[in-house]
């Protein structure tokens, strides 16, 4: 019976592979402002995280990914705002927003091959090249914009 669950699983796999990534919002609630990335590899600003990894929740793959990218390390719960679906990455993709204000930075974060560069920035001045969909992110976040089912 284990065999058959399993290779219905795989079968499952790969007739309808999904790919899910966590993105976090971590506001300085005192200096209102957003920790934001640049890649290496992708034009624009962007909120940090990505792929969920087998065997990881949201949760874990973004305590991941806000280390690596941001030397953030979470000292809360972050709370789910938003799942999106991702048509641009692909017809599978979907990604959940987390806000983050319960957190402590480790110091600056050092350029790698990936992150060319995290800093925080007052939600009033934004940097130039901010992606469309970071804007909407912050929007339905912060203004109280209709939260979009695609990214």
């Amino acid at each position: 019976m284990r065999l058959r669950v399993r290779l219905f699983h795989l079968w499952f796999l790969l007739r309808r592979p999904m790919t899910l990534g966590a993105r976090g919002v971590v506001f300085d609630e005192e200096a209102r402002s957003v920790l934001l990335i640049r890649h290496t590899y992708v034009a624009g600003w962007q909120l940090p995280g990505g792929g969920v990894e087998v065997g990881e929740t949201f949760e874990q793959a973004l305590a991941r990914e806000l280390a690596e990218e941001g030397n953030i390390e979470l000292l809360g719960d972050p709370v789910l705002r938003s799942l999106h679906f991702n048509r641009q990455s692909s017809r599978r993709d979907h990604v959940a927003v987390y806000l983050v204000t319960r957190f402590r930075q480790n110091g600056p974060h050092v350029p790698d091959r990936e992150i060319a560069e995290a800093r925080f920035f007052p939600l009033e001045a934004l940097p130039q090249g901010v992606t469309a969909a970071t804007r909407r992110r912050l929007a339905e976040v912060f203004e109280g914009a209709a939260v979009s089912q695609d990214w």
